[in-house]
């Protein structure tokens, strides 16, 4: 049983790496941003086009508005990334929002900032392989009726490689990250030594999406574009959360990374918005606005096509931020006792497999019910990370106010300014996809705070049936009673009588007897062996095993002649897997049937072939 974990440290003090000789395991800091940066990276393929598809609506006026709702975004970026470095500096031993609330905002609030974070990064692995699949099924249209098995054979590429570790991963997805983020500075650097398209060959034939009628250019409409820019964002926490899988020393190799994420994000953005306007780009049906600025600047050649491989690979592999930093997460909840255990356990690789398998499982539910459509998905993205932004804000602020280091005043008010740009920013996102999907997102969160308190009651009754954080009583003997049940005299059940000899005061042979005549031919034997314990018979005439047994334990319990009650079951453990189908599994039904309606102890002894 694992005990709460004690509260985050407060000091930007590295603390002492328990795991430095596994730090070939571990990131460095440009293995952070190929592990845990995908997402926010891949999102500049969907990022600017969702700006530009919401000012559609007013008409080509409208698009003049792209770059300043870029600029509005990079802002929230840079105050979001100088924020996190001061978060990743004040808590190194990860978690990002939900260590910062747990520290200073309470219980219940840090669990819906771990609930908010646990939704978004199940949706980035559905949104971002759908949208991989999406951009390969519009280049080669005959691959469009297997999507959803293109979609669950990445994430089970994603899967597979992540089991094997993040530093792993982060090798194997270090040179498609490069490739897509060179592509997009060359996109821009040529683009902006150009004062006409190279190319229009992308969008020729495909009809304009701008609107007929055009609308106003309202705060309404610049509040929806920055809402829908605002995906671009999703991702910029992973680091934070992840820090304990960055090699020694943690806390700087993770602020770099953290840096690196916000100069290369902002740049590409912002220059890519910079190209809409120049270019007087205009959405086309069929077309992503990354294609045409790839064909405006590059020509509609090689390096046209580079650009759209790239793009599809890495949005296929931007599930790996959530495979970097959803396990990590849901190991500081286990250890809090909001989950399972199980979530605690790592690897020999330092991963944590069942966060991996988990994640793996619930995305796979997902593609299969969306079949694959990415649409179906984008409204309910990037609100759960705007909950857990703010909330990490606040608590930041609170957490300067308690601790007032040197310059503290500085840092809170950073954290301040932070928190109300994400607070506006989480009801403009909410708000302006409520009714596209969004409420379902609304309704999970407390469901999913409800179910994480009923496990940490669950944990709490076990641990009051414990006893733990009390010393115990006294170490007493108790009188003991071990039942080996047997079928006949074998290697196997001599072992298994060795075995309970060792074990308590006193031993019982048990059969079920079904046949007379087997009954009085194992009792024969019994005498002639003299194994030195009593052999007793439980009559049965409807064949069965497990329940027999069971009722004969109860009625020992009741005459309360012993404290305690054991029954060693012994049984061959084959020398292959495939072997396995060859065993009668008589082992199997009485443990089920002793579990299912005994108090006593089973303990299955396996004797390997």
């Amino acid at each position: 049983m694992s005990s709460a974990i004690s509260t985050p440290a407060v000091t930007a003090d590295e603390p002492p790496d328990t795991g430095a000789a596994d730090d070939r395991h571990r990131l460095s800091a440009l293995g952070g941003l190929a592990a845990l940066s995908l997402d926010a990276m891949a999102s500049v393929a969907y990022g600017p086009e969702s700006i530009v598809l919401v000012l559609a609506a007013a008409g080509s006026y409208g698009l003049g508005f792209t770059l300043p709702v870029t600029v509005a975004i990079a802002v929230l970026l840079a105050v979001l990334v100088a924020s996190y470095r001061q978060v990743i500096a004040a808590f190194p031993d990860g978690g990002g929002s939900y260590a910062v609330a747990k520290a200073h905002l309470g219980r219940r609030t840090a669990l819906t900032a771990a609930a908010s974070l646990v939704i978004d990064y199940i949706l980035n692995v559905a949104v971002s392989v759908t949208a991989g699949v999406a951009a390969l099924t519009s280049a080669i249209p005959s691959l469009y009726d297997d999507r959803v098995w293109l979609c669950l054979g990445v994430l089970a590429l994603v899967t597979a490689v992540n089991l094997r570790g993040i530093a792993e991963s982060a090798r194997w997805f270090m040179a498609p990250t490069a490739v897509f983020v060179l592509s997009i500075l060359a996109i821009i650097v040529v683009g902006l030594f150009r004062d006409a398209p190279a190319s229009t060959a992308a969008a020729a034939g495909h009809a304009s999406v701008l609107a007929e009628n055009a609308t106003a250019v309202g705060a309404l409409l610049l509040l929806k574009a920055f809402a829908a820019g605002c995906s671009a964002l999703t991702g910029v926490e992973a680091v934070a959360n992840a820090v304990p899988s960055y090699r020694a020393p943690r806390v700087k190799r993770a602020q770099h990374t953290e840096v690196m994420l916000g100069v290369l994000l902002g740049v590409m953005l912002i220059g890519l918005a910079v190209l809409i306007g120049r270019f007087h780009l205009q959405p086309v049906d069929g077309v992503t606005v990354l294609a045409q600025l790839a064909d405006a600047s590059l020509g509609h050649g090689l390096g046209f096509f580079i650009v759209q491989f790239a793009t599809v690979v890495l949005l296929g592999l931007a599930a790996n931020t959530s495979f970097g930093g959803l396990p990590v997460l849901m190991d500081l909840l286990a250890r809090d006792n909001h989950l399972p255990h199980v979530f605690a356990l790592r690897a020999d690789r330092q991963v944590y497999r069942y966060g991996v398998l988990f994640l793996a499982a619930v995305s796979a539910v997902l593609l299969v019910g969306s079949g694959g459509d990415v649409n179906s998905l984008v409204p309910l993205f990037s609100i759960g990370v705007f909950v857990g932004f703010t909330i990490c804000q606040v608590g930041m602020v609170r957490h300067w106010y308690v601790h007032r280091p040197a310059g503290w005043g500085r840092k809170a008010a950073l954290n301040g300014f932070g928190a109300v740009l994400t607070g506006v920013a989480t009801v403009v996102v909410t708000g302006t996809k409520f009714t596209e999907g969004a409420w379902g997102i609304v309704v999970a969160l407390p469901l999913l705070v409800l179910l994480f308190e009923a496990i940490h009651r669950s944990y709490g009754r076990i641990g009051e049936r414990l006893e733990l954080g009390r010393v115990p009583g006294a170490v007493t003997r108790q009188r003991s009673l071990v039942i080996v049940p047997v079928t006949a005299i074998t290697r196997l059940t001599r072992d298994g009588l060795s075995a309970a000899l060792s074990l308590g005061d006193e031993v019982f042979a048990v059969t079920v007897v079904h046949d007379p005549a087997d009954a009085e031919a194992l009792r024969r034997d019994w005498e002639l062996w003299q194994p030195g314990v009593p052999l007793l018979e439980v009559p049965e005439d409807r064949r069965r095993l497990g329940l027999p047994i069971a009722e004969f334990v109860n009625r020992l319990g009741e005459e309360h002649a012993y404290d305690r009650l054991t029954v060693l079951i012994p049984e061959v453990e084959p020398a292959h897997w495939y072997q396995r189908a060859l065993q009668n599994r008589r082992g199997a039904v009485i443990d089920r049937a002793l579990r299912r309606h005994t108090d006593a102890v089973v303990c299955r002894l396996r004797m390997r072939m």
